[in-house]
């Protein structure tokens, strides 16, 4: 785990030790990267901002603001106190792909491949790119019976596209 993940763990502990003290139930959301209207690959692109870096076997899970607003108002109709829940789609995917989906919708040349090594990344994007995010939703689908409105990155972006979101 790198240092990121783990200041999250150490945060998810302080909560649930407060939680505790003050007698508070509580839930943990662990959000994959969170994408719709205006924060997505269709804006990067439109800004000129969109870069496809290539780094064999990333792969990276996502989730529309839409299904993140649906898994919480599951859980407040359904709490489970103490319970964690990974907010994300069905479907983790290299962020190459996903902008080059994106272009396709815009009817766009896709930016060029960059390879990992080559790019030149923040800290911080470095340390995003230093981790594997794949992870799975099953448990908001069968304890809070969620049914995503974008299982993947395809569906959110075209709803995205068609309604000129971006």
């Amino acid at each position: 785990m790198g240092a990121r993940g783990q200041r999250r763990v150490d945060a998810e502990a302080a909560w649930g030790k407060l939680a505790a003290a003050h007698n508070v139930p509580i839930h943990y959301f662990r959000l994959a990267g969170i994408y719709g209207p205006g924060r997505n690959q269709l804006a990067a692109l439109k800004a000129g901002t969109a870069r496809r870096i290539d780094k064999p076997g990333q792969v990276f899970s996502r989730i529309h603001v839409a299904d993140i607003a649906a898994i919480l108002h599951a859980s407040m109709a359904k709490p489970h106190a103490g319970r964690a829940y990974s907010v994300c789609d069905d479907e983790p995917a290299p962020p190459q792909e996903v902008v080059a989906y994106a272009a396709q919708l815009m009817g766009v040349d896709a930016p060029p491949l960059i390879a990992f090594e080559d790019a030149e990344l923040s800290l911080m994007a470095k340390s995003f790119y230093g981790e594997n995010k794949r992870i799975q939703n099953t448990r908001i689908k069968q304890e809070l019976g969620v049914t995503l409105a974008y299982p993947n990155y395809r569906e959110g972006l075209r709803a995205l596209f068609d309604a000129g979101d971006f």
